[in-house]
């Protein structure tokens, strides 16, 4: 009990401190989200996953693992999600906000500091959820965008938006010039480094002013469905994919970590900007961000016991 309690002192509360800062702000000052939302997309996430990428000594197996673990994770997430939906009745709207809300967790404004603070900065921890930041960024504005707009605009419109994202370009200038060592001039290198240290605290900002803007509809009992499976059954299909690629150590804790990050902010923003359920998905990042203390908590505790 006593580790439990040193966790959510050391790990868990600090990540909420910052995120009350940020509901606050919002409370009192409105804040335009809309700007801090581009700001974290188009510039400090983009900036964050270069500047470590680049940083970062890692091999190719284990940038193999990570990718491999992520398809696997995502494909039986899905499945997961697609039956339960239809098992339930939802129809195709819906369908697809359910689904978002358990395939995209917040593995950057949330997932980068709880890293930070359960290993410490160690290099190799950060480079593997900095990895697993970039996978679920691309998805989430390649097929998650895709998925909502195909219902409104067709697949082919859709298709186009991923191209749009930075993240995408930042991965792959961050690991290019990491392969093939090529020195960065100091007057690049060191603002892309303010960028980069400013991420964790703007991000935590964001989520908690964000948080702040959503509105209880009503406790729908598909709402804790969908946490169910993101916060419980998440981590423990990562458990299962873990001990049949036999990962262990820092990568194993990492990625299992990883696994029970509550519902993505974003996931309600793109339902939102594409007018699908908006309501339904912004319940979930609520509730699912609340819950996650709990949840959270109790996977770094099994993490330090089963790694």
């Amino acid at each position: 009990m006593e580790a439990f309690l040193i966790i959510v002192k050391d790990i868990i509360l600090p990540v909420f401190i910052i995120m009350g800062l940020g509901f606050f702000l919002q409370k009192k000052f409105d804040l335009d989200l809309q700007t801090l939302a581009k700001l974290n997309i188009y510039f400090l996430v983009p900036g964050f996953i270069f500047v470590k990428l680049y940083d970062t000594t890692f091999s190719g197996q284990l940038l193999l693992q990570i990718v491999v673990f992520f398809i696997l994770f995502i494909a039986l997430l899905y499945i997961v999600a697609t039956i339960t939906a239809r098992f339930i009745g939802f129809d195709k709207g819906k369908s697809t906000t359910f689904s978002n809300s358990i395939l995209f967790f917040n593995s950057g404004n949330y997932g980068v500091p709880v890293n930070d603070l359960v290993f410490k900065s160690d290099p190799v921890a950060m480079s593997i959820q900095v990895i697993i930041l970039t996978l679920q960024n691309i998805l989430l504005f390649s097929y998650g965008i895709f998925s909502l707009q195909s219902i409104q605009i067709g697949k082919l419109r859709a298709l186009f938006s991923y191209f749009k994202m930075p993240v995408l370009y930042a991965m792959l200038a961050g690991i290019l010039l990491n392969i093939a060592n090529v020195s960065i001039p100091t007057f690049v290198w060191v603002p892309a480094n303010y960028v980069a240290d400013a991420m964790v605290a703007m991000a935590l900002l964001t989520l908690g002013a964000q948080v702040a803007q959503l509105r209880l509809i009503s406790s729908l009992p598909t709402v804790y469905i969908s946490l169910a499976i993101r916060l419980i059954l998440g981590p423990i299909i990562a458990l299962g994919i873990i001990r049949i690629l036999q990962l262990d150590g820092i990568i194993a804790q990492a990625l299992f970590i990883a696994s029970a990050m509550p519902t993505a902010v974003n996931s309600s923003v793109i339902a939102q900007e594409y007018n699908n359920h908006p309501n339904f998905a912004a319940q979930i990042v609520l509730f699912s961000t609340m819950f996650s203390t709990i949840t959270v908590t109790a996977v770094i505790y099994l993490s330090r016991l089963l790694f």
